[in-house]
């Protein structure tokens, strides 16, 4: 049996911290830092799609699909998640975040090996220091238990991973991939770092 995966980067956030700038959009060494994703990530997954509530056109430009969450208000990352899990007819959905520039070329095969070797339901990535938890395979299976936990009002993203014993991957060995941008400030901070093919 052939098992599937597909790819969502989450760019549905209101970025406060950014100062409300839709943070895919936001320009990181000449290009927008979505870009970076959809170039890291094409090559791992069979489809991939973005996830935004907002510029839906110009994340469209990107000739992939683009869906909003079904909850409204921005709910966080796992609101996404559950949008993109309950669309796709893949087996797992591989998710990271659009501020990523330097996301592994490892990162869905090192997730699913580990998920497999462990026979659970989801993986997700550490980086040596502290767990990635928007960076993580997880299962179609998860579905009503990612309704339920949004539905009694939970939106911690790190606490429903671990209540469903996913399994945590140790990236230490790459701790560069895992660098996001949350403020223009780090942004500005790391204009100089070159980006390896």
């Amino acid at each position: 049996m052939t098992i599937t995966i597909s790819g969502v980067i989450l760019a549905g956030g209101q970025a406060l911290r950014m100062q409300g700038k839709d943070k895919g959009l936001v320009m990181f060494q000449g290009k927008p830092m979505i870009s970076y994703c959809l170039e890291r990530l094409s090559s791992q997954v069979a489809t991939l799609s973005i996830n935004a509530n907002r510029n839906q056109d110009r994340y469209a430009e990107y000739g992939f699909p683009v869906f909003a969450d079904e909850l409204a208000n921005f709910q966080g990352p796992l609101s996404g998640m559950l949008t993109a899990l309950k669309r796709t007819t893949t087996d797992y959905v591989l998710f990271v975040p659009c501020d990523n520039p330097f996301l592994s070329a490892h990162l869905c095969q090192r997730l699913f090996n580990a998920l497999i070797q462990q026979q659970a339901k989801l993986a997700y990535a550490h980086n040596g220091e502290r767990p990635q938890p928007t960076f993580c395979l997880m299962s179609r299976v998860l579905i009503p238990a990612l309704e339920h936990y949004l539905n009694r009002g939970e939106r911690r993203i790190l606490k429903f991973l671990q209540e469903q014993e996913g399994v945590v991957v140790d990236f230490s060995d790459e701790p560069h991939a895992f660098q996001n941008f949350n403020t223009f400030e780090d942004l500005q901070n790391n204009s100089g770092i070159k980006i390896e093919d």
